[in-house]
Formats: structure tokens, sequence, C-alpha cells
């Protein structure tokens, strides 16, 4: 199933659909411009072959300009990603990309989300409170930076209808 997003500011259609094992490299293009330890193409792969991995890009004409992705257990999901071409960011499209991303959790019988986010990154807490996820608990020094420094990450979670 595709959603169609009109994008009248940058004369396209922004499209979101379920990635598949073509779209690997590309993928972990994305999200090395967007985090410290970029995923493989190979970790990509591995992911887009299982059967309880969910993964939609975000595609504009020929172009992925944005993913995202979530592993699922019974009738709980962990969004392990999601990431927006830089240049592509501040327009609302990693929104909509994640509402659409739940809505196909539901329609795999999915009713809890949970997330781990830098405790620091403004940007990416804002959107998934907007999204009604709520912070549940805090892991010390959970991420390791190139200079040794460690970050706590909040972890969140939203119930699903």
């Amino acid at each position: 199933m595709m959603t169609w997003l009109s994008d009248w500011w940058s004369g396209g259609t922004a499209v979101i659909e379920p990635a598949s094992q073509r779209d690997a490299a590309r993928l972990a293009q994305l999200h090395g411009a967007s985090f410290h330890r970029g995923w493989g193409e190979g970790e990509f792969e591995t992911m887009l072959t299982e059967r309880h991995t969910l993964v939609h890009r975000l595609r504009r004409g020929q172009k992925i300009i944005g993913f995202a992705v979530s592993r699922m257990a019974a009738d709980e999901a962990e969004l392990l990603s999601i990431a927006i071409d830089p240049r592509q960011r501040g327009r609302g499209l990693s929104r909509t990309l994640l509402l659409t991303h739940l809505g196909h959790l539901v329609g795999c019988g999915v009713r809890t989300v949970f997330l781990e986010v830098e405790e620091h990154n403004l940007p990416a807490r804002r959107l998934y409170e907007r999204a009604g996820f709520d912070v549940v608990g805090r892991r010390e020094r959970y991420y390791q930076q190139p200079g040794g420094e460690q970050l706590n990450a909040l972890l969140m979670r939203r119930d699903l209808p």
C-alpha cells in the first residue's frame, strides 16, 4: 500500500511505500547522513528479509528521501530508526512518514510501540511527542560518541488504537 503526499513547495509528490532489497544501499546512505553510527548496506539487506521487520521508504520521483523501520514481536514493536535526507528536513515529511508507518503497524496487529531517542535530540523528541509518544524510562550513557562521550537515551512508548 502506498501513501501519496502532496508536495507543492518542491514541485513533486512524495510517496510512502514498502521498501525492498534493492533499496538497501540508499537506506544505508540516508542512515549514515542522519546518525553518528550509520548502519551498513548489509544490515539493511538483513532487515529487509526479516519477516518481523517493517520498512517503509519515502520517495520523491525515483529518489528515496527517507525511511522508517520497526521490528515487531507479538503485539509490540520497536521503532528502530527513522531518517529523512538532511536537505528535505523541516517540511513535515518525518511526521507523515512516522504516522503512516504507525498505521501499518496497527494493521499488523501491533498495539504498543517503543523507541529510544538521544536525550538532547530535541527535534526527534518533538516529533515523537507530537505523535503521541511518552517518556517511560531513561538509559544512562546509552549512546557512545566519537570522542568517548556517552549520552543518555530516553525510552518512549505509544499505545496504538
